[in-house]
């Protein structure tokens, strides 16, 4: 039998902790034999959780890295966005392979200093890219490298990001503005989708990219008649009982939905009660209590991409914030037919061109349920988290990649997408990309 790979957590939060749960399912084929961190208690929880002795829970990566030898074969790397390449470039250097969640690179620099770091030092680095691994997305690119409907001519990808998602991180939370977590709303929250347009569109480069959008919605020309500035501070009870965006409705009502964000401060408390809960609301400093209107976000709420292609190809991404439920679509086009669908559906449609009389084209609809090999998975974004993991373990022991494994080079261009979006939205131009 193999031996399971051993891995060290580095950045013992929120998704770094998802993907090390494999371990618990699967202790076969991961085992979690160190953590660094540095805050203590989560050293103290993580290592209670996976069984990790004292001696291998560590401050930082690079106490970590300085060790004389490793003590895991791969790194789980969750830490902060904007700590990503100067977290991962010691570790690379220390002998390990990674994986690394996504976005890698905050900027184009960073990206590629990463990029020329993993290739000199020939080590493997892993993109948490997960919805290529959701079987929603993964049946569509199995059709589309099948041929199902030809050369692709133009692809549509939209993401609804629902009003509570959309204020507990892009106006409430760490994610509000760009100076702080150093990632636009079109990085942070969309790098899945710029990566699947790449993906799908076969690793065509992309060579031009237009962008639209801004803040529009939550400002404070837009509060309330009488808001106040904090919900359960000096809002007037009957302005707040009557707002979609009240944190007593958010955080209180719903304590489960978002509670790894909105009582992270109470994440060394054990059990905290409702009445601790909304004291912290009551904080004039907490985020999470303020009025969304009259916050200090300055990310954006909606944002429109345009793509050209170097084969002619083009492709569109439109992410929109506040909407009443969370999706992702697609809609591909080509040159026999189209796919489209929604990954909260679980199926999508095949629309073949029919060239007979009296029938323009026949549909097949493909249930990813009864398509893929969905037996046990479970997670979140449609299935990808667990699927992602083991397909890291199979690469890292050597073993063939999958149709969706992402290394950093196959990241690259989703991510140059990004931040050229960006600049032409802000410059009002349409930006050239490099190549890498």
């Amino acid at each position: 039998m193999k031996k399971p790979l051993q891995a060290v957590i580095v950045g013992a939060g929120h998704r770094a902790l998802i993907y090390a749960d494999h371990a618990r399912r699967h202790p076969e084929d991961l085992q979690i034999t160190a953590v660094a961190d540095p805050d203590p208690e989560r050293r103290i929880r993580t290592a209670a959780t996976f069984g990790i002795p004292a001696h291998h829970c560590y401050d930082s990566a690079e106490t970590l890295a300085a060790l004389p030898s490793r003590v895991g074969d791969v790194v789980i790397n969750g830490t902060m966005d904007h700590q990503h390449v100067a977290t991962s470039l010691p570790l690379l250097e220390a002998g390990y392979d990674m994986l690394l969640e996504k976005p890698f690179a905050t900027n184009e620099a960073e990206l590629r200093q990463l990029v020329s770091a993993a290739k000199t030092l020939n080590r493997q680095v892993l993109i948490c890219h997960v919805l290529r691994h959701a079987p929603f997305y993964s049946e569509i690119k199995r059709h589309l490298a099948a041929g199902a409907i030809g050369r692709l001519f133009n692809l549509q990808l939209s993401e609804h990001v629902s009003f509570h998602h959309a204020v507990v991180s892009y106006v409430r939370g760490k994610h509000r503005s760009k100076a702080s977590c150093h990632a636009s709303m079109l990085l942070a929250k969309c790098c899945h989708d710029l990566d699947l347009i790449v993906w799908l569109n076969g690793g065509v480069t992309p060579q031009r990219v237009a962008s639209f959008g801004g803040r529009s919605f939550f400002r404070e020309e837009n509060a309330p008649e009488g808001a106040g500035t904090a919900c359960l501070i000096d809002c007037p009870q009957e302005v707040e009982s009557k707002c979609l965006y009240s944190a007593r409705k958010h955080y209180l009502d719903n304590p489960d939905r978002w509670d790894f964000y909105v009582w992270a401060t109470l994440e060394n408390v054990s059990n905290p009660t409702l009445q601790q809960k909304e004291a912290l609301l009551k904080d004039p400093a907490n985020p999470f209590g303020r009025c969304v209107f009259r916050h200090d976000n300055d990310v954006v709420d909606r944002q429109s991409v345009v793509v050209d292609f170097s084969n002619g190809s083009t492709a569109t991404l439109n992410m929109v914030s506040g909407s009443a439920a969370a999706s992702r679509s697609i809609h591909l086009i080509g040159e026999r037919g189209e796919i489209f669908g929604k990954l909260e559906d679980g199926s999508f449609t095949i629309r073949t061109i029919v060239a007979g009389p009296g029938k323009d084209f026949s549909d097949e609809i493909v249930d990813v349920a009864e398509a893929a090999d969905t037996t046990g998975v479970s997670g979140g974004h449609g299935g990808g988290e667990e699927l992602l993991m083991a397909d890291f373990v199979r690469v890292i022991r050597g073993e063939a990649p999958s149709l969706s494994t992402t290394s950093l080079d196959d990241s690259v261009y989703g991510h140059l997408l990004g931040f050229a979006a960006d600049r032409a939205m802000e410059e009002r131009r349409v930006v050239e990309l490099e190549a890498v």
